[in-house]
């Protein structure tokens, strides 16, 4: 029998085990572990952090299959030598095939006071607690933003409509929202905040943080919360990890996103080094070519894969506007809105 362990249940590795699900040796088995009974989508945490939708509308169930077996807790060792993974509260678990999906955690860049004084969006829990904080601000409090890329401006838009009598603000290092996009589309966002009374502040370098308090340098910035999406980092099992790996932190695979040192050890995601940009299209689509690959082993062929083709980025401004990037084309407006909403449908639907 053929053991195929998969940690992670997030876009990538439930992509891998619904891929293997559909075409499966009856003598294969396929453990999935997750600390939880369900994915949550991540890219729609910013709006439970907002309170816009709940819980319940991001989960999508684990498949339900004679050959698929869950297995839930936390991964706390991978033993590449004797092909055993540690969880906690369960037995250790062999694999034949392992792939590594685990995701990302938040990047706080050695900041002092970052991890203990600032709230995330990296994790179905730590999102709730963040939307908790954020609703518990007082009437014309202050919630501060630190990143303005792709996070921290959903977070801010939905949060504009979800809570008019607060004060936001956005705090980024670059020169403006959106930094990484072009200008067409970083000023269609900084018109959309300065239209809905929220505050950006460019060139910020924060030194620290304390309760209540941000250092720009010499210069305290007052706030009731702060919520943090300025950058990732491979999870901590990852950053333990001895191999090779690139500034980022990621692991370095193979063309067969297999680690060149461990055959059959694959690493999809926040997790793998990749000439993209993380997200969760990119490890959809290395979720399938994964999936393809293990399958053409088992059957003892050589695998083919074509290269990995992204089709764009896609954010919202609440629930009425959006923008997005397809190619070097910038979209602007409703459509691009109406597209990720489309997408979110998709994904719960495929999933489910």
């Amino acid at each position: 029998m053929s053991k195929i362990v998969v940690l992670g249940g997030g876009y990538g590795g439930l992509t891998v085990v619904q891929e293997l699900l559909e075409h499966l040796p009856s003598d294969a088995r396929i453990y999935l572990v997750d600390r939880m009974p369900y994915q949550g989508l991540k890219t729609e945490y910013y709006a439970l952090a907002a309170g816009t939708v709940s819980d319940l509308e991001i989960r999508v169930n684990f498949p339900v299959h004679p050959q698929l077996q869950m297995v839930y807790g936390d991964v706390t060792d991978v033993d590449l030598d004797n092909k055993i993974v540690h969880i906690t509260e369960q037995e250790p678990l062999s694999y034949d095939s392992l792939v590594i999906a685990l995701g990302c955690t938040d990047n706080y860049h050695g900041i002092v006071g970052a991890p203990e004084f600032s709230c995330s969006i990296q994790s179905l829990s730590s999102t709730r607690r963040t939307f908790q904080q954020i609703n518990d601000i007082r009437p014309y409090g202050q919630l501060t933003i630190v990143g303005g890329g792709l996070s921290g401006v959903e977070v801010a838009a939905e949060l504009r409509e979800s809570r008019a009598d607060i004060n936001i603000r956005i705090l980024d290092r670059g020169n403006s929202v959106m930094s990484a996009f072009p200008g067409k589309l970083q000023t269609y966002v900084a018109d959309w905040f300065r239209q809905h009374d929220v505050e950006m502040r460019s060139h910020i370098s924060i030194t620290s943080l304390e309760q209540g308090v941000l250092h720009n340098g010499d210069e305290p910035i007052l706030t009731d919360v702060t919520v943090w999406t300025a950058g990732i980092q491979p999870v901590e099992l990852v950053q333990r990890m001895s191999l090779p790996k690139d500034p980022q932190g990621r692991l370095i695979v193979n063309e067969w996103h297999e680690l060149p040192d461990a055959p059959h050890v694959y690493v999809i995601g926040d997790c793998s080094s990749q000439p993209f940009s993380p997200s969760a299209q990119l490890a959809g689509a290395q979720g399938k070519q994964v999936a393809e690959i293990i399958r053409a082993r088992l059957d003892n062929k050589e695998p083919k894969l074509s290269s990995i083709k992204l089709k764009g980025v896609l954010g919202s401004l609440g629930k009425k506007a959006g923008f997005g990037l397809m190619g070097a084309t910038p979209l602007l407006g409703r459509i691009p809105r109406m597209l990720k909403s489309g997408v979110l449908w998709k994904s719960k639907r495929h999933f489910g």
